[in-house]
Order: C-alpha cells, then sequence, then structure tokens
C-alpha cells in the first residue's frame, strides 16, 4: 500500500513537472535550452509508472513493453537535454522513436528466448548504464564546458550516481532472486520508489535554478559587452581584470589605448555603415591578434584598450606594434565590391600597474600616450614616460605612419 502511494506521488510529480517545464519552454521561445527535452522526459517516465500502477505487478502484456520502453526513454531524453542546455544542436523525437523500435523489438526477443527475468533484469541493467553515461557526461562538463557550474553539476552527478547503484543492485537481485524482487511491498522496492520519488521533487526545481543562472550570466554577459563588436565594454573591461587580479598571480599589467586614424573622414566619406563595418574589423583584428589571456575591450566610439597580462615592456610594445601593423595590413572590402578600405591606429601605451585601483591612472597614461602619437603623425606606437618625453618606437619613420583611409 505504501509502495502504491508513493508510486502515485511520484507519477504526480513528473507529469505536474512535465507540464510547468513546457510552459517555460514556450516562454523562452527561440532558446529552449533544453526544457521542452526535460518535459518530454518527465512525461514519458510519468506515463511508465502510470502504466506500472495499472499493470499491478510484472507480467508479459503490451502495456509491459510500453512500461519499460518508456522508462528507458526517459533518461535518453533527460541526455538530450542536457546536451541542449550546453549549446549542442542535438535533435529529440529521431533519437527517442529509434530508441523505442530498437527496445521494444529487444523485449520480444529476450522474453522469448531468455523469459521474463531476463527481460526485467535487462530494464534494470539498461537503467543503471544509461544514469552511469550520463553521470560521466556531468562529470566530463565539469572538467570542461561547464566549469562555471561546478558546484552544480557535482550535485546532479552525486544524484544521477544514487539512481544507477539502485539499478545495478535491483540488476543483481533479479538475477538472484527472481521477479519476486520486484513485489512492490518489498524494503527494496520501498527505498527504490522514496528515492525517485526524492529525485523528482528535487531535481526540477534544480533544474529551474540552472536555466535561471544561465539567463543571469547572459543578461550579466551582455551588460559588460560592446553591443556591435562584442567585446567588453568599460564595466565588463573592469569586473575582468579584477577577477584577473584575484585569481591568477599577474605581477604587471599593461593598458594598450588604441584609436583609428581620420575616423570621421572614414564616416564622412562612406557613410556610417561603413564606419561600423571598420570598428568590427579593428575588433576581429585585436580579439585574433592578441595574446591568450590579454583583455580586448571597446571604450566607445573608435576607441580600444587591450590589457596585456604577464609581460614585460618590450613585450607590451612588441604585442603594440604588431597591432598596429595587422589592422594596417587587412583591408576591408567595401559593399561586396572589389573595392577596398585601408586603416590604420595610432596606439599609446601605459606603464605597468599590478591592480584594479589603478586602471584609471594607466587609461590616463595611455591617453596621454595616444594623444602624443596623433600630433606626431598618426599610425605610430607611443609608451607613456613619466617625464612626459616624446619616445616613439624605433623602426618606424615618420613617412610610414602617416597613413590615411586609401581606396
Amino acid at each position: 500500500m505504501v509502495a502504491t502511494v508513493l508510486v502515485g506521488m511520484l507519477c504526480a510529480h513528473l507529469l505536474c513537472f512535465s507540464v510547468m517545464f513546457l510552459l517555460i519552454s514556450k516562454r523562452l521561445q527561440g532558446k529552449k535550452m533544453g526544457m521542452d527535452f526535460f518535459a518530454m522526459g518527465n512525461l514519458l517516465l510519468g506515463l511508465a509508472y502510470v502504466l506500472q500502477l495499472l499493470e499491478g505487478g510484472p507480467a508479459w502484456s503490451l502495456m509491459s513493453v510500453v512500461n519499460h520502453t518508456l522508462t528507458l526513454a526517459s533518461p535518453v531524453a533527460y541526455w538530450l537535454g542536457a546536451m541542449r542546455f550546453f549549446g549542442h544542436p542535438v535533435p529529440l523525437l529521431r533519437p527517442l522513436l529509434a530508441f523505442a523500435a530498437v527496445y521494444s523489438v529487444a523485449q520480444v526477443l529476450v522474453q522469448w528466448s531468455l523469459g521474463p527475468v531476463a527481460r526485467y533484469a535487462m530494464l534494470s541493467g539498461m537503467s543503471a548504464l544509461l544514469f552511469l553515461i550520463m553521470a560521466i557526461t556531468v562529470i566530463y562538463g565539469v572538467r570542461t564546458f561547464a566549469k562555471d557550474l561546478y558546484g552544480e553539476m557535482v550535485f546532479f552527478a552525486v544524484l544521477i550516481s544514487g539512481i544507477c547503484i539502485l539499478n545495478a543492485l535491483k540488476f543483481m537481485k533479479l538475477l538472484e532472486g527472481g521477479l519476486e524482487a520486484l513485489q512492490m511491498d518489498r524494503n527494496f522496492q520501498l527505498v527504490f520508489y522514496i528515492y525517485m520519488s526524492f529525485l523528482a521533487t528535487v531535481l526540477p526545481p534544480s533544474i529551474v535554478w540552472l536555466i535561471l543562472r544561465r539567463l543571469t550570466d547572459e543578461l550579466r554577459g551582455i551588460a559588460a559587452r560592446d553591443p556591435m563588436t562584442q567585446l567588453l565594454n568599460r564595466r565588463g573591461l573592469k569586473e575582468t581584470l579584477q577577477l584577473c587580479f584575484n585569481t591568477r598571480k599577474t605581477e604587471a599589467a599593461y593598458l594598450l589605448m588604441l584609436d583609428v586614424d581620420h575616423f570621421k573622414r572614414i564616416n564622412d566619406t562612406y557613410g556610417h555603415q561603413i564606419g561600423d563595418a571598420v570598428l568590427c574589423h579593428v575588433a576581429e583584428v585585436l580579439r585574433a591578434t592578441a595574446c591568450r589571456g590579454d583583455l580586448v575591450s571597446r571604450l566607445g566610439g573608435e576607441e580600444f584598450v587591450v590589457i596585456c597580462l604577464d609581460t614585460d615592456t618590450q613585450g607590451v610594445l612588441h604585442l603594440a606594434e604588431r597591432l598596429r601593423l595587422e589592422v594596417e595590413k587587412q583591408a576591408l572590402r567595401i559593399n561586396d565590391s572589389d573595392q577596398s578600405l585601408h586603416c590604420t591606429v595610432t596606439i599609446g601605451v601605459s606603464q605597468s600597474f599590478a591592480n584594479n585601483s589603478a586602471l584609471e591612472d594607466a587609461m590616463k597614461q595611455a591617453d596621454t600616450a595616444l594623444y602624443r602619437g596623433k600630433t606626431s603623425g598618426r599610425n605610430r606606437v607611443e609608451l607613456f614616460q613619466p617625464a612626459d618625453s616624446h619616445h616613439p618606437v624605433q623602426g618606424m619613420s615618420s613617412s610610414t605612419r602617416q597613413i590615411s583611409p586609401m581606396i
């Protein structure tokens, strides 16, 4: 009687949360993050337990075959939903239908060749295997694509491991004691249903929490990035730099401030659409050329900032010159025609700084050096000097620095 009540409550939980997941997925519209897949998983498992209640016990019937197929199809749907949550565009219906067809045929073959105990043991063994795969996937995710969800993923791995172990124990009990092990009033079955009821109560709110966490992170990311170039904005630059100083041993950082030369002339000559394309082009060059771990930001207008970590003065000047040359070298095609536009940048480099509170001073230093570069001919790299002296980087003559936009 107690087991029947537990299974009935389990059905109610699964079906109600299936509806809730479906409603949430509708609200998420184009980016459902796997919620529709999780809704399908809950629906399949809920229907499987409904059939189990109607069936009353182990039997060989069409209802039993459907019950077993739905039971195993649910973890498949959950696994596919997890892949969707982490951005992998996997389909749902085709894998589920293929799995249902194959497993239904396998049940018939096992029943006829090995008997009912083997069929029920196959269900428990396959359930243990599928949940083991899910647990391994979660552990792998903690080390790779889900590092930002470490605590949540460990929690899920522990819960999934629990149901994996229980199914493995049920598999062994079936091999030892036959179908008697599946009687609903047995102690093991009570423990199994209590744990499943616990999972049905805890996991759905946890999944909703993950969705809210992901949405919050995305909103924070949107607030920290320039919408046109997708580079960090000033706020994002400060937050990310603070995180770098807090989480890694960074002895020195340098700030490069870049300004696109004659940008107003580009806008006036070719229009603001081409001007925006130039900014995106420069942003892409900076992103591709900067060293791994460096921070690239757009402050606004035609001004960009690159913060170099774990380097020295010679290293940062070398990077600045490489950035300048890459922007100068790479042309931007205009309106899908054969015409191309070359642009240049002037770069001011600050002195080294070692904490986030010195960021504003570094910006002022780089801006001062940038101003000197602008007044000295543009398309050059200038290092800030405490004495405010004029020290252009060697190897660049004035004639090569004064380059205007060309077609």
